[in-house]
């Protein structure tokens, strides 16, 4: 199919559901989700961020301006996903209780308004993945429009391209636990250490990138081509990096790669 075809079956999908709240994060995948719910659906869409601290202040913030510039309904809700003791302890297996945890507040949410159905935006191609919570959303109830209709990753961003979404070329996130190794433990601090380096990063034009966290060590994940811009500037990181509570500041040689975490398992 080509990619007018494939926009059609998916539309196609989403109507058939008759309402529908989505689980928005401000990312490319969501939101031309919701975006087309809204095409088709109408009033019947709502939107909804789940709040926690392991999400960064800044994905609010571009998750508002984004739903701002679609004209989409959105509430953001507090999820305390640091009281679970399960979550806390990061086993292999994390992402499934943080979506089991969510699920909940999902599903209050559309009770509340009405709405059919519940839906991600999880796709094909996030299928080759290590992917426990996709897993637990499925077992809540919670619908994958993109797997149904069999649209990959790079069939989300020309679709999005093709609907003018200022975000169809916005780098892939992930939450702030993605930079902790498994089994060792999420703690507050941790995550603001990591959201406080990411954002400096950010700040200085680095664009995808992640700052994993071993121990108190910092090991920087960017492009190749991104090396050497980086290393211009490695003494101004190396202070700031430390000041924030990093002993030590490393530069992975591979690269950034999503989900280099995994690569252990």
């Amino acid at each position: 199919m080509n990619i007018e075809e494939k926009t059609q079956v998916l539309k196609e999908t989403i109507a058939s559901r008759g309402s529908m709240l989505v689980a928005f994060s401000g990312g490319v995948d969501s939101s031309l989700l919701a975006l087309l719910a809204k095409d088709v659906l109408g009033n019947n869409t709502w939107c909804v961020f789940l709040d926690s601290p392991v999400v960064s202040r800044a994905a609010i913030e571009q998750a508002r301006k984004i739903a701002g510039e679609l004209g989409l309904k959105l509430d953001i809700i507090y999820v305390p996903h640091m009281n679970s003791k399960e979550f806390r302890k990061n086993p292999v297996n994390r992402c499934y209780y943080c979506k089991k945890i969510s699920a909940a507040y999902l599903k209050q949410r559309a009770e509340e308004l009405g709405l059919a159905c519940i839906a991600d935006g999880i796709n094909i191609s996030d299928m080759a993945e290590h992917r426990p919570g996709l897993a637990a959303s499925t077992e809540e109830g919670i619908i994958h429009p993109f797997i149904e209709s069999e649209i990959t990753k790079q069939d989300i961003r020309e679709i999005a391209r093709e609907c003018g979404l200022s975000v169809w070329q916005k780098p892939s996130a992930a939450c702030l636990c993605s930079r902790i190794p498994y089994r060792e433990e999420i703690t507050g601090k941790k995550l603001r250490m990591i959201e406080e380096a990411e954002a400096f990063l950010a700040d200085q034009g680095f664009g995808q990138l992640r700052v994993r966290l071993h121990g108190t060590i910092a090991r920087i994940e960017v492009h190749g081509e991104d090396m050497g811009k980086l290393l211009d500037i490695q003494t101004k990181v190396v202070k700031k990096l430390k000041l924030i509570g990093f002993s030590y500041i490393t530069l992975d040689l591979e690269g950034y790669r999503s989900g280099s975490l995994d690569e252990v398992l």
